[in-house]
Order: structure tokens, then C-alpha cells, then sequence
């Protein structure tokens, strides 16, 4: 289709901040729909800053930036939650509400989005809590699942807009080696049924053997293509 020729995301010569500081320089990456692309790199080495420019919470250095037809040199503040609800952001740490339902944590997200009508925001937790498999989970209280059920969750709001494109910060960080397969077979069923563009930040490089995608590596304040 003509649409997968026009990238979701596109960085050219793009230099990214970690506060007022350069943390990568001249950043080329192309990230089209249905592409699965990992950005590896240690601690401290500039891929959380890129994610942040992503998603507009750190402001674009030079060279341009486009993400989901905004450009980020031009973006205005007003338009920030637009171009947020066409991203998916699936967190290391889950970031769930903790004093609500499962239910509960899903629809505060569609309504702050937009969502109005109480029969389409229903229907539209059922979808994602099965395309997660968790169905019988939406009256739970977040400290009432594991930590693989709660990762499904922040899945599952990830997806409750049809985002474009998929962020997933370390999405496998705090689980142990069995749950981690099942959160990365979910996200590659995502990416391969739905077409949405994942875009994961991992140490772990392993993930990148079991389930190849581009590959970038932060280091040496750069951000190249590599080959597994």
C-alpha cells in the first residue's frame, strides 16, 4: 500500500536532548508501519532521551523530526496530546493506576482522549482485553495481578487507540524469562496482525536474535544501524 512508503517516524540529522545537553548526535532513523526496530545501548547512552523526543517531552535539537505526520521543530504545545494518542507507550515499570480497576485504568484513558460514549468505551476495553488475553481481569485491582498480567494490561492501553506506532521501553525489564517470552510474543502478534510499528529499547540482545528487526545501537553520542 502507497501508506507504508511514508515513514511513521523519520529523523534526519538530528541532534537529541537529555536536558540542554547533546546526548546523540546527527540521529538517521526511519521507522516505517509495520517495521519491528530496537534501539540498543547502555544505560545513560541516549535511548530514553530519543524516546522522549518521540513523544515530545524533550524538545528537538537540530536537523528534523517527524513523528506520525507532526513535525517536531514546529510542533505546538496544543497539539502534543494529538500527535500522543497516535503513539503507544508501554512502560518498564508498567505505570498503572493503583487506586483503580483494571476497567477503570483503560476507560481514564479513552475519555481523557476524546472518548465520550459509555456503550463505545465498553466495547472498546472488551477488544483490547482480549486481544491481551485478559479478559477476566477487568475488574482487578492492578496489586491483584502478577507482574506478566499487569505488563498485559499496560499492553492493552497501549493499544486502545490503534496507535501507529508501539514505544516499548525495556517492556520486559521487570518480568522473569518465561513471562518476558510471552510479553514479546504479544507485541510481535501486534506488530504482525496489526501493522503497527514497534519501536523497543532493550539491553537485552538476545530478543533482537529471537525476534529479528532493524537494529540501532546508542554509543559514542551516535545512534547507527547495525546488523544482529
Amino acid at each position: 500500500m502507497e501508506e507504508n512508503n511514508t515513514p511513521v517516524i523519520s529523523f534526519s540529522g538530528a541532534d537529541i536532548l537529555g536536558g540542554d545537553n547533546v546526548v546523540v548526535y546527527g540521529l538517521d532513523l526511519q521507522v516505517f508501519p509495520g517495521q519491528l526496530v530496537y534501539i540498543l545501548g547502555k544505560v545513560g547512552s541516549g535511548k530514553t532521551s530519543i524516546f522522549r523526543t518521540i513523544t515530545a517531552e524533550n524538545r528537538l535539537g537540530k536537523g528534523s523530526g517527524q513523528v506520525c505526520g507532526y513535525d517536531l521543530a514546529t510542533l505546538r504545545a496544543r497539539d502534543v496530546p494529538q500527535l500522543r494518542r497516535r503513539i503507544g507507550v508501554v512502560f518498564q515499570d508498567f505505570q498503572l493506576l493503583m487506586d483503580r480497576t483494571v476497567e477503570d485504568n483503560l476507560s481514564f484513558v479513552l475519555r481523557s482522549t476524546g472518548w465520550k460514549d459509555r456503550a463505545a468505551i465498553a466495547k472498546r476495553i472488551d477488544e483490547v482485553l482480549a486481544a491481551v488475553g485478559m479478559t477476566t481481569k477487568a475488574h482487578k485491582m492492578p496489586h491483584q495481578l502478577s507482574g506478566g498480567e499487569q505488563q498485559r494490561i499496560a499492553i492493552a492501553r497501549a493499544i486502545l487507540n490503534s496507535p501507529e506506532v508501539i514505544l516499548a521501553d525495556e517492556p520486559t525489564g521487570n518480568l522473569d524469562e518465561e513471562t518476558a517470552e510471552g510479553i514479546l510474543q504479544l507485541l510481535q502478534q501486534i506488530n504482525r496482525e496489526k501493522g503497527t510499528a514497534i519501536v523497543m529499547v532493550t539491553h537485552n540482545r538476545s530478543i533482537c536474535q529471537r525476534y529479528p528487526g532493524r537494529i540501532f545501537e546508542t554509543r559514542d553520542e551516535s545512534c547507527r544501524e547495525i546488523t544482529a
